[in-house]
């Protein structure tokens, strides 16, 4: 990490975010966005209800560390496994988490398919789930590999899910229905 990113994150692990904003740190730069709409928390609360709680802890505005990354970013769902992680902290580390999930909005398009794509594989956060209201569908990805022949983190596997339909989610032993899931 250069000095630079070393002083980013010191502006941002003490920046003050006014209510109804979102701020993560993404690749060295503080990115902020509005608060999500009524389509987006209902998602993820439909998503949070289905996820087993007694094995899994289902965390929403929990940042992830992914500091060879320079990145911390605030997944608008984060899963782990319960005594993955034991103690008090802002950040969870990538390596404890099992699922990751991002709502995609207007504005969030490239970030969510591209940049966190990216920055999760890297991490090798074994699924990540990307829910988007515009296209009514779901893109389930798995198999994170740090080595790919374009040089760029990626995952090995995906499948595009429309909404209405299951998705089996093996790594949490269950399937997620998406009847509820609304659209933009």
């Amino acid at each position: 990490m250069t000095a630079i990113d070393d002083r980013m994150m010191g502006i941002f692990e003490n920046l003050e975010v006014p209510e109804g904003v979102k701020a993560e740190l993404i690749r060295g730069e503080i990115v902020m966005m509005a608060g999500p709409d009524m389509v987006h928390n209902l998602i993820i609360e439909s998503i949070v209800d289905q996820i087993p709680r007694g094995r899994w802890h289902r965390l929403q505005t929990q940042d992830v560390a992914f500091p060879a990354d320079g990145s911390e970013p605030q997944p608008d769902l984060v899963v782990i496994e319960r005594g993955a992680v034991e103690g008090p902290g802002r950040l969870v580390p990538a390596p404890a988490v099992t699922l990751v999930v991002e709502v995609v909005s207007r504005t969030s398009v490239h970030r969510d398919y591209h940049v966190k794509r990216e920055i999760y594989a890297g991490g090798m956060i074994p699924v990540y789930l990307i829910v988007d209201p515009t296209k009514g569908e779901c893109l389930m990805l798995t198999e994170p590999r740090t080595a790919t022949a374009s040089g760029v983190p990626d995952y090995w596997s995906g499948r595009t899910t429309k909404f209405g339909d299951p998705i089996p989610v093996d790594v949490l032993g269950m399937t997620l229905e998406t009847g509820e899931f609304g659209t933009l």
